[in-house]
């Protein structure tokens, strides 16, 4: 068997799609040759040339990949991940409440942001809170063209063959629906098909499943499309991302649009106007919970009209819009078989419970934080009890577990009756259990408090911290380096050979230059091999240019997540700037330091943390050796680049008269400007109302140019 010889670069489209056509049904013959019968009547030398043949003429023709493509079944290249999707817009997630009282200041902030009094004018939708996978699809002229998981809310898993299967999700909407369509909800197995496949799994002598949801991500991320299909997944539409019309200008008529157009919506949402109506349905749909056929973990409240959304817009994270009202964590009873003490990349010194296994909702749990030794104590963070009498927590006690949805489970409480009679209290360390330093409770200097946490002083010289650090820097929303995952950074770290070792972070880069002059060759290595090192060098290499926020995230400073690095990367716009800012705010005290906190969303703590990390001269080594080697990119310009005040620094004090000072501060920022918290020679323009005070003041003196409320909404056309 040869394969045709003609360059795929010189295939005309029509040639192209006869010979995916033959190249789909030789290969699939093959394979039952092959996996079937045993029987193979070609090398495997002739098999991999038309699997290679055929993903040439697919990349070259997207549009012509058949739905029986060898591409897609199981056979063919094991595929690490699926091709990426960029949302159009981005997937973010819902704040959650726990408490009636939450929801009750959900919607006063709702009514506060808008400047408007609680007097039931504004409606919110309520639906249950599907535990599934979040997945938005797009059609355009009415056709299915892609579906993309969530991912980072940014970019998501291109599933689109694995959607097709779900007889749920129509492929074509209806005549006369926007051109273009993204309908977003959530994907899952009903109770009754996952106790169906367990059936049939235990039956066949397999290992059986955890829970729904875990089964339905790993359903839909099935490489071969038949399996997703054989699994019975379903959908609930619920939102959408860009639509190039709208259909209404409610979220409840949004949700009875996609009804029309084939999608199956939740029966049980509601449409209401006050809390306790809002905080009554919750209950009914937690009592109606056990006969539901499908698994909720809690409440969805949104505001209902579309133009109020876009008024109270966004956090970093999640709407202002919207909150998730959680239903009550799942509880068990169990035995604490032992208490460890794991060591974080900051030197925190936890507790964590080795529990005799149980099952909490679905899951087997094995392990529970017991958060520091105050709390094994049975003291909070004031030295309060926590427990009714204040008992502690010892190994051999049994005790009540607590689980609620993804969160780590915890030890919520101690059966005193069942107490073994030689039980002790539990003696907390004072020394690291990894590298024997001292481990100290600080002090704070504001408060006077002491911390809650105690942390092992050994810094660098701690293998536990200096492990953590690293998983940390190539974490998923850090480095993110395919191949170099937490098993892969203890190896590297335990290397003795210096061509092998990683033990900071800038180590990682030079690692294939340590290779090229080394005996000691990573390929021979088992776990290895030359395809799957030259993967993890073309991985690493990819990560020499990364964005400013995740290059800040990734240093692993203490208090700087995510949202926070945002906030510092759209604050100081290059690495350059945000070091010199941090190195000039040393002496906490000055110009630098004043900037720092005026960013909106920065406190003290924060602040003071990241100028500790930067006065710290190893911390600066390492950052040295590994701007040798990357380069951090530059933020993004602001989105509304056309705005006269986008890339301007506003401060809003005194009274606003025309909208609430969270508004306009969510105006100003949707127009690219950044908002401080404080004046400072950088600011370009403070907005004055009434009563404005030493802000004001000091604008003046800085000859900051000011403007009224009314200025300002002439200025940006609002």
């Amino acid at each position: 068997m040869s394969v045709e010889k003609t360059p795929v670069e010189n295939l005309t489209e029509e040639q192209a799609a006869a010979e995916l056509a033959f190249l789909a049904a030789e290969i699939a013959s093959n394979d039952v040759l092959y996996h079937g019968k045993d029987q193979p009547e070609i090398s495997d030398a002739d098999y991999d040339a038309l699997k290679r043949r055929n993903d040439a003429i697919e990349k070259r023709f997207p549009q012509l990949v058949r739905a029986d493509s060898p591409s897609i079944k199981v056979g063919a290249a094991p595929l690490a991940t699926f091709a990426p999707i960029t949302h159009s817009r981005p997937m973010l997630s819902l704040d959650n409440t726990f408490s009636d009282e939450d929801v009750r200041d959900f919607v006063a902030s709702v009514y506060r942001f808008l400047g408007l009094l609680p007097d039931g004018s504004i409606a919110f939708t309520a639906e249950p809170k599907i535990d599934g996978l979040s997945m938005s699809i797009r059609y355009e002229q009415g056709r299915l063209v892609n579906a993309a998981t969530r991912g980072d809310g940014t970019t998501g898993e291109n599933v689109t063959e694995n959607i097709k299967t779900i007889k749920e999700i129509p492929n074509r909407l209806p005549d006369g629906v926007p051109d273009v369509v993204e309908v977003r909800g959530e994907v899952y197995m009903s109770k009754s098909d996952f106790l169906a496949l367990n059936e049939k799994m235990a039956a066949e002598g397999k290992q059986t499943y955890v829970n729904p949801r875990n089964t339905a991500a790993g359903s839909l991320r099935q490489l071969d499309a038949k399996v997703t299909a054989s699994r019975n997944l379903k959908f609930f539409a619920y939102a959408w991302g860009e639509m190039s019309a709208m259909p209404a200008d409610t979220q409840m008529g949004m949700v009875e649009a996609f009804r029309t157009w084939g999608f199956p919506v939740n029966p049980l949402m509601k449409r209401l106007t006050s809390v306790e109506d809002i905080i009554a349905h919750y209950t009914e749909i937690g009592l109606k919970r056990p006969d539901l056929d499908y698994e909720i973990d809690g409440v969805v409240y949104k505001v209902d009209r579309l133009d109020l959304q876009a008024r109270l817009g966004f956090r970093s994270r999640s709407p202002r819009w919207a909150t998730a009202h959680k239903f009550p964590a799942e509880q068990a009873f169990t035995k604490v078989e032992k208490i460890d003490i794991q060591v974080g990349r900051t030197g925190a010194l936890t507790p964590v419970a080795r529990l005799t296994p149980i099952t909490v909702g679905g899951v087997v749990v094995t392990n529970a934080t017991l958060h520091n030794e105050d709390y094994i104590k049975g003291l909070g963070n004031s030295g309060e009890r926590i427990r009714d009498d204040g008992h502690d927590i010892r190994i051999g006690d049994t005790v009540i577990v607590q689980r609620a949805g993804d969160v780590i489970p915890q030890v919520l409480d101690v059966v005193l009756e069942k107490r073994p009679a030689d039980a002790v209290p539990y003696e907390f360390p004072k020394t690291c259990p990894v590298c024997g330093s001292h481990a100290v409770r600080d002090i704070n200097e504001k408060s006077g408090k002491i911390d809650a946490v105690r942390r092992c002083t050994g810094g660098f010289v701690c293998r536990a911290q200096a492990v953590e650090h690293l998983k940390h820097f190539v974490s998923r929303n850090a480095y993110d380096i395919e191949g170099l995952g937490a098993k892969q950074i203890d190896f590297f770290f335990e290397a003795e050979d210096p061509a092998l070792a990683i033990r900071t972070a800038p180590e990682i880069f030079t690692l294939k230059r340590r290779q090229e002059t080394s005996l000691a060759k990573l390929e021979n290595i088992d776990g290895f091999g030359r395809v799957s090192v030259k993967k993890l060098f073309d991985a690493i290499d990819e990560r020499r240019a990364i964005a400013l926020n995740r290059f800040i995230y990734a240093l692993g400073i203490r208090h700087v997540g995510e949202t926070t690095a945002k906030l510092l990367a759209r604050a100081y716009g290059t690495y350059a700037a945000f070091e010199a800012g941090m190195k000039g705010a040393a002496s906490f005290s000055g110009e630098a330091w004043a900037e720092l906190n005026s960013i909106d969303g920065i406190g003290e703590v924060v602040a003071r943390a990241i100028v500790e990390f930067y006065k710290e001269p190893r911390n600066l080594d390492v950052i040295g050796r590994l701007l040798e080697e990357v380069t951090p990119e530059a933020a993004e310009a602001p989105v509304a680049s056309d705005s006269v005040v986008a890339g301007k620094t506003v401060v809003f004090t005194g009274s606003l008269e025309k909208m609430t000072r969270d508004e306009a501060k969510a105006m100003a920022e949707r127009l690219g400007a950044k908002v401080s918290g404080s004046v400072s020679k950088k600011t370009d323009l403070v907005v004055a109302g009434p009563g404005a005070g030493s802000k004001l003041d000091k604008a003046r003196e800085f000859g900051v140019e000011v403007i009224d409320e009314d200025q300002w909404l002439e200025r940006v056309k609002a």
